[in-house]
């Protein structure tokens, strides 16, 4: 597949080839995510950038996703950045809602370091950034069934921040939201958690043929 056609379409069915993995709603539908290989040759991850989507798989995603918090019954969604945020609007509008809540990594002059906490994630080890909650949007939270949405879940590094950023705002979440669980590398940090997900796509190895096998 060229570079630029992934993400744009989702298939009735398909079988894996030789530079995606095919992953697949709970229909049975497919979408074709690229293999990125990982620094030691012999592994690779299936990568979803969302932002990079066409806007009928992003708004399925969205759809799919908000469908299976519905049980959570959320009052508010809350979106890590960077990708997270994209979908976490997209599904508080399935949901109804007139808004979500966006954390970020930018500081503001008005707000208080006391609700910020570390951040990493795969795609970006090790930069020193925090991750802050714009005091301005506590009342929207104090009270409310808070579902806590990220585009893909796989260390698990980002979300765990995020529940210890709303921990420090009182907020314990009812639910969490993904458009990818990654590998289960995540599952140590978030053991315990309702997560609700639309696609899982495991680490891939690559076979005595040269092809890739999860």
């Amino acid at each position: 597949m060229r570079p630029e056609d992934f993400w744009q379409e989702i298939l009735a069915d398909s079988a894996a080839g030789e530079d995606f993995y095919p992953a697949r709603f709970d229909d049975g539908r497919v979408l074709r995510l690229p293999i990125r290989v990982l620094p030691d040759g012999e592994h690779a991850l299936a990568s979803l950038i969302i932002n990079q989507a066409s806007f009928a798989v992003a708004e399925a995603l969205a759809e799919d996703l908000a469908g299976k918090l519905t049980g959570f019954a959320p009052d508010v969604v809350v979106g890590l950045p960077t990708l997270g945020l994209t979908l976490a609007a997209a599904v508080a509008q399935k949901l109804g809602l007139p808004r979500y809540v966006p954390l970020g990594t930018s500081r503001k002059f008005w707000y208080d370091e006391a609700l910020s906490v570390p951040l990493s994630s795969v795609t970006t080890p090790g930069q020193g950034k925090r991750l802050y909650v714009d005091p301005r949007m506590l009342p929207l939270l104090a009270g409310k069934r808070v579902a806590l949405v990220d585009d893909v879940i796989s260390s698990g590094v980002s979300m765990a921040a995020g529940i210890a950023l709303l921990a420090a705002c009182g907020i314990v979440p009812v639910g969490l939201g993904t458009a990818m669980l990654q590998s289960d590398v995540w599952r140590t940090r978030l053991a315990g958690w309702n997560i609700a997900t639309v696609l899982r796509s495991p680490v891939l190895t690559r076979t005595a043929e040269g092809g890739w096998a999860g």
